[in-house]
């Protein structure tokens, strides 16, 4: 008989194989991740990009003509 130790007396458990909704799942939930990151470096480009464009533009002061009164 074979001399019983942790090794093999305890094996190491299998989790289940992954099922088709569980593929699915990790596929999508990875997909709108990639999206999410994208939407988030896109606004903050863009958020950049308009204020660098508000502090390089002197601030215009407009002037209101007088109306005539009849």
């Amino acid at each position: 008989m074979a001399k019983l130790t942790k090794k093999n007396v305890f094996e190491a458990y299998d989790a289940k194989p992954e099922t088709q909704m569980d593929k699915t799942t990790r596929v999508v939930r990875k997909m709108v991740d990639e999206d999410a990151e994208e939407r988030q470096a896109k606004t903050t480009q863009l958020r950049n990009a308009r204020l660098e464009r508000e502090a390089n533009t002197p601030s215009e002061t407009k002037t209101t003509l007088a109306r005539k009164t009849r």
